[in-house]
């Protein structure tokens, strides 16, 4: 979940996915802002040292129905036109940026924390924006992402991934570290839990992989395997141990702190045994979170379950997708929630013929697709934030006959 700064590109893995137009960018968009700030070399290792507990109460909506904020739009005023969006309509959640793309947290930290080098001025009082939420009772999601990270792969090479001595970056000059290091993980792990300390309810994980295409050069990049470095498994095996240990690792932690824990994972990752080179296994990741969060945007899958143009088809895709999502989690002891990433932007990038302009019918679509399948809950995933006006969000359990 990324931000725009113009119509963009989406560059998805494996055949199943569409690789990126003429603009780099990622799986949801996301385009670069302005240069990454320098972050300390020195990461201290109180990394849990941080202000107390909030005061604030909110309720667990019937059925989490969510946006995504990015930092900028939460520290402006565009937060109080989403903020009314959502109170006019049946939305309820919303999901904010706390660390975001490129490594940064989205709001200003005590001068003493160890994430003030990388803390930006987006949002200038969190607590005052939780407030807000509170009192309208908008659900509110810190969103983390984990292991796409430039910031922290610069700081630290060896945490991340290098090839001939420099960090190795991809395609959008976009660095990751290394999910197989604990201290990568304490690292994301910490500003989980100011954010909970903050007052979110619930901390969504995203890009919580490998890098896309990764098992074309696990070989190639030097890397630490820390305490896998010595398993008998295979490759792919020990980067779906690693990414499944983190997701479990970091429920552990924040559960003194009474939050809820969701994951963002690729759609596609549910129709595989797991995604050999990024290392997601839905069913396992699914195992250790309170809520799974697929990534199902029509416009981010090729000719697939049948369908050939599937971002013409926003019903009949979602539809045919949660097919196969029902089957994997009914096989599960214990189920998360699913809420679902759905789309609210136009594809234009995909060529004529193979997308279709994305408004209210679209998004519509979408959200019954779910509905008929049991799904409830759903997040609409715009990166600038401009989202579809007059969209009924309503359940259908919810609407008259």
């Amino acid at each position: 979940m990324r931000r725009w700064r113009t119509s963009g590109a989406a560059i998805i893995i494996g055949m199943m996915l569409l690789a990126g137009g003429a603009i780099a960018a990622d799986e949801k968009g996301t385009f670069k802002e302005r240069p990454v700030p320098e972050l300390s070399k020195e990461i201290p290792k109180n990394m849990t040292r941080f202000q107390q507990g909030s005061e604030l109460h909110f309720s667990y909506p019937d059925a989490v129905r969510g946006i995504y904020v990015t930092g900028h739009s939460a520290g402006s005023t565009r937060f109080d036109r989403l903020m009314k969006m959502v109170e006019d309509t049946e939305l309820n959640a919303m999901v904010i940026d706390i660390k975001d793309d490129l490594g940064n947290l989205t709001y200003k930290t005590e001068p003493d924390s160890p994430y003030a080098r990388i803390s930006q001025p987006f949002i200038k009082d969190p607590k005052k924006l939780l407030k807000k939420m509170e009192e309208k009772q908008i659900y509110p999601i810190a969103r983390v992402v984990v292991f796409k990270d430039t910031n922290l792969a610069k700081a630290k090479p060896e945490w991340s991934f290098t090839e001939g001595g420099k960090v190795w970056t991809n395609g959008n000059g976009d660095a990751f570290v290394n999910p197989f290091m604990k201290e990568v993980w304490d690292y994301n792990v910490g500003i989980a839990i100011e954010a909970a300390k903050m007052g979110f309810q619930e901390v969504q994980f995203d890009y919580v992989r490998f890098p896309e295409g990764f098992e074309k050069r696990d070989k190639q990049l030097a890397y630490s395997m820390g305490k896998y470095e010595h398993s008998k498994e295979d490759f792919v095996q020990r980067r779906v141990q690693a990414v499944t240990d983190f997701v479990a690792y970091a429920r552990e932690k924040l559960k003194p702190y009474g939050v809820k824990v969701s994951v963002d994972i690729f759609g596609y990752s549910a129709t595989l045994p797991e995604a050999p080179g990024i290392g997601q296994n839905f069913s396992k990741i699914s195992e250790n979170v309170d809520v799974i969060s697929s990534m199902i945007y029509p416009s981010h899958w090729t000719s697939y379950f049948g369908i050939e143009k599937p971002d013409t088809e926003p019903y009949k895709l979602v539809t045919e997708y949660v097919k196969v999502e029902n089957k994997k989690l009914k096989a599960l002891k214990t189920p998360p929630l699913s809420r679902p990433w759905l789309q609210d932007f136009t594809a234009s990038w995909l060529g004529t013929g193979n997308y279709r302009p994305y408004g209210k019918e679209e998004v519509e679509a979408q959200i019954r697709a779910l509905n008929e399948n049991g799904i409830n809950e759903f997040l609409l995933w715009n990166a600038s934030n401009n989202y579809t006006s007059n969209v009924d969000y309503t359940p259908l359990t919810g609407k008259e006959d």
